[in-house]
């Protein structure tokens, strides 16, 4: 059954499984990049946006940022992050390290930390071709939530990652990220007209999801299989901070037009995108935007695996999602966290996901 579920997701639109919505998305797109039918834009420029502005001391430089972030995330969802001060050198071992982890530890020792659900969050260890049920991606991951890095004295290396010092090195990199989450937060809520410390003490220590993504060579096989290297989808989060890859294929769904925008951003640059989380509070005013990882244009670059580390960011399972109190005329009725979020990636793992709350 789940071989013939999988195979029909490579054909599937993501209207076949609204019913797991819990936010509104009116756009309608196949899951896989299908060559004959969609469309792309050239034209839309994903918005540049340097951060150190935040950080400049300058009111004005500040309030700069703040509109260009806020109107970039309103109109597109997405937008690239510069002056963020983190090191290219840094996102550069990282690539070398999750190389590492998926090309040097045989699979035997990596399948004892197969994904459970912890709270809302799968997490742990996605082989290849079962990071949902519906579609048999072409990539191989692995989610680290906050429980998994060495912030509490009873924390066990042992218990989340397969083998000594990875967790050190990763934990760096969610470092320098958390520096990013209330600024980032804070210029939404300005922008917005709200608070911006509202989300202060909800985002201080939150919970998150570090993924690694190994998207291996891809073979003739897979290759003509219409297999996709990671279906199309919206994140479920508030926000998504994604250093910028070496290797082609991320696309967005520009809702204007319904038409794909190939997304390259430079070197050692964040991309922020906003999630249904974010959406459900803004009552839709900042969008959560469809994106996919398709195979690359240059055939060449098959042979070439592809290595992300996006970290998704949560607030606890216990809180409760409601509209902001500065917007009018909300949409949505209050929510909690773990509700909302199961009841949405259900259509991931399978409707039993969301039955039991824990």
């Amino acid at each position: 059954m789940m071989d013939k579920h999988k195979k029909a997701g490579i054909h599937a639109v993501n209207q076949d499984f609204s019913k797991y919505d819990q936010v509104n998305k009116a756009q309608n797109y196949h899951l896989v990049e299908q060559t004959e039918l969609d469309q792309f834009d050239n034209e839309y420029e994903i918005k540049v946006c340097d951060i150190s502005k935040f950080f400049s001391g300058d009111p004005e430089s500040k309030s700069e940022f703040v509109q260009e972030l806020g109107e970039a995330l309103e109109g597109i969802g997405f937008a690239i992050l510069t002056g963020h001060g983190v090191a290219k050198e840094i996102y550069e071992e990282a690539q070398k390290k999750v190389a590492e982890i998926f090309e040097q530890i045989p699979l035997e020792e990596r399948m004892p930390y197969k994904y459970e659900r912890q709270g809302s969050v799968n997490q742990g260890y996605f082989p290849i071709k079962e990071t949902t049920v519906i579609h048999p991606d072409l990539v191989e991951g692995w989610v680290f939530c906050r429980r998994a890095f060495d912030f509490k004295d009873d924390f066990v290396e042992s218990d989340y990652w397969p083998r000594p010092g990875y967790e050190p090195f990763f934990r760096k990199i969610v470092l320098h990220h958390e520096r990013l989450i209330l600024p980032i937060m804070q210029s939404i809520l300005e922008y917005l007209g709200c608070d911006p410390h509202l989300y202060d003490e909800r985002l201080s220590e939150t919970n998150f999801g570090f993924r690694l993504n190994y998207y291996p060579a891809i073979s003739h096989q897979d290759d003509q299989s219409g297999a996709g290297r990671m279906l199309g989808h919206e994140d479920v989060d508030l926000f998504t901070i994604l250093p910028a890859q070496e290797v082609e294929g991320l696309q967005v769904l520009n809702r204007e037009n319904n038409k794909w925008i190939r997304l390259n951003a430079p070197p050692g640059s964040i991309i922020l995108n906003t999630g249904d989380y974010m959406q459900r509070i803004t009552n839709d005013r900042l969008p959560s935007t469809t994106h996919r990882v398709s195979k690359p244009i240059d055939k060449a670059l098959n042979e070439k695996p592809r290595i992300t580390f996006p970290m998704a960011i949560y607030v606890w399972e216990e809180e409760i999602l409601e509209v902001l109190p500065c917007l009018e005329n909300p949409k949505y009725e209050p929510i909690s966290a773990i509700r909302f979020h199961t009841n949405i990636t259900s259509k991931y793992y399978g409707d039993d996901y969301a039955k039991e709350i824990k």
